[in-house]
């Protein structure tokens, strides 16, 4: 038996060691996957949403429909970031509040439904404007340089929201 036994300890040591790596391994996988559906769906689309407000308020909104879709975009990007990090447990509750409170007041704005693109007024194109500029000194805009951290996108996130809340009262 205490042949058997000194043979199954380290058998067994380096089992467990394997077994907290995998473990370990995964984590840093499931926040590498919760920070890559944050980056792309979400901050890599509000600058393209800057970026389609810019071109269309210089091309006189001659395709508005190309910001409501956009818009779009963004809005499922954050749902899908939240029910993501819910799902991984990798979403903190604060930064579930404040990517909550940015998808609701993105949501206040005209978007598009379902096979039908919504018509844009001309207080929806001022506000769209303000919208920009609001991402723009949030930090997301073309030609600006974004982070990869998530901790930051975060509180551009909740600089963004704040301003939005200045705008619908």
């Amino acid at each position: 038996m205490s042949k058997k036994r000194k043979l199954l300890f380290p058998i067994s040591i380096g089992l467990n060691i394997m077994l907290i790596a995998v473990i370990a391994w995964g984590y840093i996988k499931m926040n590498f996957v919760n920070e890559q559906v944050l980056h792309t769906e979400v901050q890599q689309n509000l600058v393209e949403l800057e970026g389609v407000i810019a071109n269309q308020s210089e091309d006189n909104w001659s395709a508005p429909n190309l910001v409501t879709t956009e818009l779009g975009d963004v809005l499922n990007g954050i749902w899908l970031s939240i029910t993501t990090g819910e799902d991984l447990g990798t979403l903190s509750r604060s930064d579930k509040e404040i990517l909550n409170h940015l998808y609701n007041k993105l949501n206040q704005y005209p978007k598009d439904e379902i096979y039908r693109f919504t018509d844009l007024t001309e207080e929806d194109k001022e506000n769209f404007e303000e919208l920009r500029k609001n991402l723009r000194d949030a930090g997301l805009g073309m030609n600006i340089q974004v982070s990869g951290n998530m901790e930051y996108f975060i509180n551009q996130a909740d600089q963004l929201e704040k301003s939005i809340k200045a705008l619908f009262k």
